[in-house]
């Protein structure tokens, strides 16, 4: 398995100290990491020799190619999310929770809300292929993040002001 570190690149959907619900139950702690394709160019082309090579040591030649959607790196111009334009998304995942640190190596918490949708960050994930009865697919593994510096939050959250609500002076009745 293949070790990688993403280097200054934006954190997304970070589930980093609770693993993610799905379905009201908690699977895996996870993160997407967004790659600018311009900028980590090197590092793009970098995950896909280790892509065909896992394939290719997992499978002897037998299996060329897995399907995009069977891949943990995706083109983020087919999302619709804010920011993943002129990006690659890299989704990881981990039943264990991963090392989170701050720019001096010192522990993070989630109280500290350093690491958050839209902040830059270094990733270190973990290539391994899949071939069970869930199908055949190339994942990642999430080992660790480390904060590096502030962005714009993704989704900063909208909340409802009290101005956006009616007072009432009277008893309201039911409604069936």
């Amino acid at each position: 398995m293949a070790k990688i570190k993403l280097n200054n690149v934006r954190l997304s959907f970070p589930n980093l100290f609770k693993k993610a619900v799905f379905s009201g139950e908690e699977t895996k702690y996870e993160a997407t990491f967004l790659l600018d394709k311009k900028q980590h160019a090197d590092l793009i082309k970098q995950i896909d020799g280790e892509i065909a090579a896992a394939i290719k040591e997992k499978w002897q030649g037998k299996v060329k190619n897995v399907p995009a959607d069977k891949l943990f790196i995706k083109d983020g111009d087919n999302f619709e999310y804010a920011g993943y334009a002129g990006n690659m998304s890299v989704k990881a995942s981990n039943k264990t929770r991963p090392i989170c640190v701050d720019r001096d190596r010192s522990p993070i918490t989630e109280d500290d809300n350093k690491l958050y949708a839209g902040c830059y960050v270094n990733g270190i994930i973990e290539i391994w292929v899949q071939d069970n009865s869930y199908g055949k697919r190339v994942n990642a593994n999430l080992l660790g993040v480390q904060f590096f510096k502030d962005g714009e939050p993704f989704a900063d959250g909208v909340k409802a002001s009290v101005d956006d609500f009616d007072a009432f002076e009277n008893e309201v009745e039911d409604f069936v």
